[in-house]
C-alpha cells in the first residue's frame, strides 16, 4: 500500500421457514412484486451509437444517503431526479431483515422499484443493525459470526423477492483478540457459505481498514475460495483514489471482467472520507470512460452515506456532475 489510510472504515433461524417471497405476503396474491429485467425498464435501453461506444452508464443513488427519508419517499426522490437505480442499505429505517413484518416491507418495496422503474442493488453495511453497542459487528470475523451469516442470508432472500441485480458485502475490521490465520480462514469458509447460499450475484467489496481492503486482498480471497465464478467485485471508485496504487481508470479495467456493483463518490488519497464529486481528487470524466470501456452494465450508484442532512440536494448536484462527467 503506498498511503496510510486514515478515516473509519464504511459501511440463526431462517426468515418464516425459508427465503422470502416462497409464499404470499402483502401487496399481490402471490408474494412481491418482481421489477422488469433491466431491458425493460423505464429508461433501460440504448442506442446504437450507446452500444458502440461501450454502453450507456446507469446511474443510481444509495438509500444511506436517505436516512432521514421514509424508503417510499426516498425512491420517489432519486427516481424524479432521474437516477435509474438504487443501492438499498437495508437498515432499521427502511428494510429492516429482521423485522416481523420484512416479508410486508420487501413487497412494498418491490411494487414501488417496479412503479418507479428503477433497478436495484442490495447493500448490507448498515451501521448497528445487528449489535446495539458495536457499529459493524459482528462480521465474518467474530467468534459470535452467526448472526452475521444469518443477515447474509436474509439480504441474499431480499434480493432474489427484489429482483436485485447483485447483493454487496465486505469482510470487516480483524478483531483485536483474533488472529490473523484465524480471521482469513473464517472470512473464506464464510463467503463460501454466501456463495453456496445465494441466488443474485454477489458482490465483495474490498473496504478500507478492513480484512480485504484492496484489489489485491480480493484476489487473494477468490484464490483461496477456488476462483469460484460466483464471487464477482464490488467497486468503491473513491476507494481505488484512496488506496489502490493503480490509477483509478487503470482499477476499473483491472477487474472489468467480475465487476457486478460500483459506487462512485469522491475521495482523497490515503484518507477514507466519501465526499461529494469535486471535493476530492479524482478526475470523473476518464473513470466513466473506463467502465464504458469495460462494458459495464450495472449501477453505478452514488454512495454517500454521511449526506443524508441534504440528501435532495446533494442527490442533485450528483446526477448533474455525472451527466457532465459522463459528456466529456
Amino acid at each position: 500500500m503506498s498511503a496510510p489510510i486514515t478515516g473509519e472504515p464504511a459501511g440463526g433461524e431462517p426468515i418464516m421457514g425459508g427465503p422470502l417471497g416462497r409464499g404470499p405476503s402483502a401487496g399481490t396474491p402471490d408474494g412481491p412484486s418482481i421489477k422488469a429485467p433491466a431491458g425493460e425498464r423505464a429508461g433501460g435501453g440504448s442506442t446504437e451509437d450507446e452500444q458502440a461506444a461501450g454502453g450507456r452508464l446507469r446511474f443510481g443513488y444509495g438509500t444511506n444517503g436517505f436516512a432521514n427519508h421514509r424508503l417510499d419517499e426516498a425512491l420517489t426522490v432519486i427516481a424524479e431526479l432521474g437516477y435509474e437505480g438504487v443501492a438499498l442499505t437495508l437498515d432499521h429505517d427502511h428494510v429492516d431483515p429482521f423485522a416481523p413484518d420484512v416479508a410486508k416491507q420487501v413487497g412494498r418495496a418491490a411494487d414501488r422499484l417496479r412503479d418507479l422503474g428503477l433497478g436495484v442493488v442490495v447493500e448490507t453495511g448498515a451501521r448497528y443493525l445487528l449489535d446495539a453497542w458495536r457499529k459493524h459487528a459482528p462480521t465474518l470475523l467474530h467468534d459470535d459470526r452467526g448472526r452475521r451469516l444469518e443477515f447474509l442470508r436474509r439480504a441474499c432472500d431480499i434480493g432474489a423477492d427484489l429482483g436485485a441485480e447483485a447483493v454487496s458485502f465486505w469482510a470487516g475490521v480483524r478483531p483485536d483478540d483474533v488472529d490473523p490465520d484465524t480471521a482469513w480462514k473464517r472470512l473464506v469458509d464464510g463467503v463460501a457459505e454466501v456463495l453456496g447460499y445465494a441466488r443474485t450475484k454477489v458482490g465483495f467489496e474490498p473496504e478500507p481498514g478492513m480484512l480485504v481492503q484492496d484489489i489485491a486482498d480480493w484476489r487473494r480471497l477468490r484464490h483461496d475460495l477456488g476462483d469460484p465464478a460466483e464471487l464477482g467485485i464490488t467497486l468503491d471508485i473513491g476507494h481505488c483514489r484512496c488506496l489502490e496504487d493503480l490509477g483509478v481508470p487503470e482499477c476499473v479495467l483491472a477487474v472489468r471482467e467480475h465487476l457486478v456493483n460500483v459506487q462512485i463518490d469522491d475521495m482523497r488519497r490515503g484518507v477514507h472520507e466519501h465526499l461529494e464529486f469535486g471535493e476530492g481528487e479524482i478526475d470523473f470524466p476518464p473513470v466513466l470512460r473506463a467502465l464504458r470501456e469495460a462494458d459495464y452494465r450495472g449501477l453505478v450508484a452514488v454512495e454517500l452515506p454521511r449526506h443524508s442532512h441534504a440528501a435532495p440536494d446533494v442527490a442533485r448536484r450528483s446526477i448533474d456532475f455525472l451527466r457532465g462527467a459522463a459528456a466529456e
